[in-house]
């Protein structure tokens, strides 16, 4: 069991990308003080003149740009784009279901996503983000916050099933088994990466692929894929899901892709 353990902190190590987000929000707010710096030097060069207002609205503006400039050097283009793309796709109908079943799910040391596949709470999620917890809080975008008790986990294939107490929820269809046709397989997926919630893409399928320490294949797709999408489901374009995202992976082929989990491995390990 320990040396399960030290295996899969390996592959968290290696697939997991590390973004830190707070380091970003510190970026931001270390250029807003500097150009604040730089407007006290400003008054106070010619300390016995009276301050002009146009000159104070014209570091007001500077200030504005100065960290306006800084958010996409912050964010990263990549950072930005999906969430231009998720704007565009949360116009669609089909999007905005899909939307009402995909949950937040925290813990006091983790933040991921979750989505629900029955009316009556039944909800799906990565181990690793429920690792170590028998309740976490799930929040749907719409019915509010619940506690969802962990009644079962899969290490071996890193899903998770919990349950909350709630009837007539929204849900998701799974399909019977995942199927897709390599290298063309436009998807969805919907989560909650860094720190935002509910955020909508989509992919392309690439291909499965093995990991050292698994037993099982998984699946690769071209996708924006961050910290905080663990969890979220990989719903194909006939709306059912096909997978759930749990990491990424920087391939010697492909770049950087996204991993995600057949949904054939729930039905074959979870039997109601």
């Amino acid at each position: 069991m320990d040396n399960d353990k030290r295996n899969r902190d390996m592959m968290d190590d290696d697939l997991y990308e590390e973004l830190d987000e707070e380091e970003l929000y510190d970026l931001v707010e270390q250029e807003r003080q500097k150009a604040l710096a730089r407007s006290r030097e400003a008054t106070n060069q010619k300390p016995r003149r009276p301050f002009p207002k146009w000159l104070f609205w014209l570091i007001a503006a500077v200030m504005v740009l100065n960290v306006a400039s800084l958010i996409p050097r912050t964010f990263s283009i990549p950072t930005i784009d999906f969430l231009m793309t998720s704007a565009k796709l949360s116009t669609q109908d089909d999007i905005q279901a899909y939307k009402k079943a995909v949950v937040v799910i925290e813990t006091d040391e983790s933040r991921g996503t979750g989505f629900s596949i029955s009316a009556d709470g039944t909800i799906i999620t990565n181990h690793h983000v429920i690792e170590g917890e028998d309740s976490v809080t799930v929040a749907f975008p719409e019915e509010g916050l619940f506690t969802g008790e962990v009644v079962a986990t899969y290490p071996s294939v890193d899903l998770a099933v919990l349950h909350v107490d709630e009837e007539a929820l929204p849900y998701l269809e799974l399909a019977k088994q995942t199927s897709f046709e390599a290298g063309a397989e436009q998807v969805y997926f919907i989560g909650n990466p860094i720190r935002f919630n509910s955020i909508a893409n989509e992919g392309k399928v690439i291909d499965y692929t093995d990991l050292n320490g698994w037993d099982r294949p998984v699946i690769m797709m071209e996708a924006p894929v961050y910290r905080g999408n663990s969890g979220s489901p990989v719903i194909s374009q006939d709306g059912r899901v096909i997978g759930v995202v749990f990491a990424t992976l920087h391939h010697d082929d492909y770049g950087r892709v996204g991993l995600f989990i057949p949904i054939d491995y729930y039905h074959t390990y979870h039997v109601s």
